[in-house]
C-alpha cells in the first residue's frame, strides 16, 4: 500500500527531478497533484520545472560531488533522472548503499544515457533487430566504418545528446567532416565519440509509451499506450499524432520489442525487477518489420501529445508509477500536437498571437516558460484534439503558427 505524505512537514513524501525542462514541468504538476513535495534540479536557473516546484536547485549534474551532496542534502525519497547529462556512476553507488531510490533503477539511468549502452544492449544482449551501426573515435575511424559496410546514406550522432543535437544525416563523403564536426559540437558531454548508423528504408516511425506499474496483484505489470506517429527534422520533433495506425502485426512486435527492452531496463543493481516508471521506446516500421531505435527511460518529447489525447497524460502516468498507484493507459480522443519554436536569440522574449492560437477549435496551448530562446530551441506546444488524427493535426499546426515569439 502506498501512503503519501504532506508536502512541507516532516512526513512528506519527496522527489528530486534532475532536469527540469518542459517535460519535467509537466511530471512535478502531477506529482504536486498527489500532494508530493518537489525538488527541481537543473543546470540553469529560472528552468521551466523549478518555477512550479517547492524547491528549486542549480548545480551541475555531471559533476558527481555536487550531485552527491545535493541529494544527501535533500534525502528525496526517489530521484527521477530527466535528461542525459547526470553523473550516472554516482547514482548508482547511492542507490546501492540504499541512500535513495532512482527511477527507474540507477542501471536503467547509466545505460540509457549514452546511445552507445543502449544499442548494445538491445542488439547484443537482447538480440533486437536494429540497424546496422559502428561506435567512431574519430573522423578517420567514421569514414572507416561507412566504407566497410555501413555505406550512403547513413547517420551519425553523438553518443550522447538530445533532441537530435549534432546528429546528421551522410549523403555522400563529401559530408562526412561536416557530420563529425557537428556531431562534436552537439554533445551534451564532449566523448569525442559517435554512432554511425546504416539508413533503414522504413515507412514510418512510433514512439511506443510504455509503462511498468504495480498491479492490483502487488507485481509488476507493463501497460502500453497506443502507438504516437511523428514527424522529425534533424533528429527533432516538430510535430506527432495519437493513434498512429498499423498493422497488427507490426504493433504486436513493437510491444513485444519494447517489453523486452524496459523489463531488462526495469532490473537493479541486485537482478531484482524493480524498476517503475514511463519509458518512450522509438521505433522504425516497415509493413510487417519493426526495428529499435532508443528508448528513454522518462516521458517523451513525442508525447507531449497524450495531453490531449488520453484519460492519463504520460507525465500522469509517470507520476503514478513511480509512486506504485494504478495507471490508465486507455486513448480518450485521437489528437496532435505541433512545436512552437523561439524564432530569435533573445532572453525574456514575449508572444503575440495566442488569442488567435486558441481560437482555433478544440486547441489548447502549453508554452513552457524557458527564460531564453533560440531560433530553434523549443518554446511551447500545440494541441489539438479531434474526430481523426489528420483533423487534429491540421489544427495543431494551424494554432502553433499563430503563436509569434518576439524580442521585447
Amino acid at each position: 500500500m502506498t501512503t503519501l505524505g504532506t508536502p512541507l512537514s516532516p512526513r512528506a513524501t519527496k522527489v528530486m527531478l534532475l532536469g527540469s525542462g518542459e517535460l519535467g514541468k509537466e511530471v512535478l504538476i502531477a506529482l504536486q497533484r498527489l500532494g508530493v513535495e518537489t525538488i527541481a534540479v537543473d543546470r540553469y536557473d529560472n528552468a521551466p520545472g523549478q518555477q512550479v516546484a517547492h524547491h528549486a536547485r542549480t548545480i551541475t549534474m555531471s559533476d558527481p560531488a555536487q550531485l552527491k551532496a545535493l541529494i544527501e542534502a535533500e534525502r528525496p525519497h526517489l530521484v527521477v533522472p530527466e535528461i542525459e547529462a547526470i553523473a550516472t556512476p554516482m547514482l548508482e553507488e547511492l542507490e546501492a548503499a540504499g541512500t535513495v531510490r532512482v527511477i527507474p533503477t540507477a542501471r536503467a539511468a547509466r545505460l540509457t544515457m549514452d546511445r552507445e549502452g543502449i544499442r548494445v544492449l538491445a542488439a547484443e544482449t537482447l538480440g533486437l533487430p536494429t540497424s546496422p551501426y559502428k561506435f567512431c573515435n574519430s573522423l578517420e575511424e567514421l569514414q572507416a566504418a561507412i566504407d566497410a559496410g555501413i555505406g550512403y546514406p547513413c547517420i551519425v550522432k553523438p553518443v550522447m545528446s538530445s533532441s537530435g543535437k549534432g546528429q546528421s544525416k551522410i549523403d555522400g563523403p563529401a559530408d562526412v567532416k561536416k557530420a563529425w564536426d557537428y556531431a562534436m559540437a552537439g554533445g551534451r558531454v564532449s566523448h569525442g565519440r559517435v554512432i554511425v548508423e546504416g539508413f533503414i528504408d522504413f515507412d514510418y516511425e512510433i514512439t511506443q509509451l510504455t509503462v511498468r506499474s504495480v498491479g492490483a496483484d502487488g507485481q509488476i505489470a507493463t501497460s502500453f499506450c497506443d502507438p504516437i506517429g511523428h514527424v522529425q527534422i534533424s533528429g527533432d520533433y516538430v510535430e506527432s499524432w495519437q493513434p498512429h495506425p498499423m498493422h497488427p502485426a507490426a504493433l504486436e512486435k513493437s510491444r513485444q520489442i519494447a517489453k523486452a527492452v524496459t523489463d531488462n531496463l526495469g532490473q537493479g543493481f541486485d537482478g531484482k525487477p524493480s524498476g517503475l516508471g514511463l519509458f518512450g521506446v522509438e521505433l522504425f516500421v516497415k509493413g510487417q518489420d519493426v526495428w529499435f531505435s532508443e528508448v528513454s527511460p522518462r516521458p517523451h518529447d513525442t508525447g507531449l501529445v497524450t495531453l490531449c489525447t488520453q484519460h492519463q497524460s504520460e507525465f500522469e502516468l509517470h507520476a503514478r508509477a513511480i509512486l506504485g498507484l494504478p495507471v490508465d493507459t486507455r486513448l480518450r480522443n485521437p489528437g496532435a500536437s505541433a512545436v512552437i519554436y523561439g524564432g530569435v536569440d533573445a532572453v525574456g522574449i514575449v508572444f503575440d498571437g495566442v488569442e488567435e492560437a486558441l481560437r482555433v477549435p478544440d486547441t489548447d496551448l502549453r508554452l513552457f516558460g524557458k527564460p531564453e530562446s533560440f531560433t530553434k530551441r523549443r518554446m511551447g506546444v500545440a494541441l489539438a484534439r479531434a474526430a481523426d488524427v489528420d483533423m487534429a493535426r491540421s489544427n495543431a499546426k494551424l494554432a502553433a503558427g499563430k503563436v509569434k515569439p518576439r524580442k521585447v
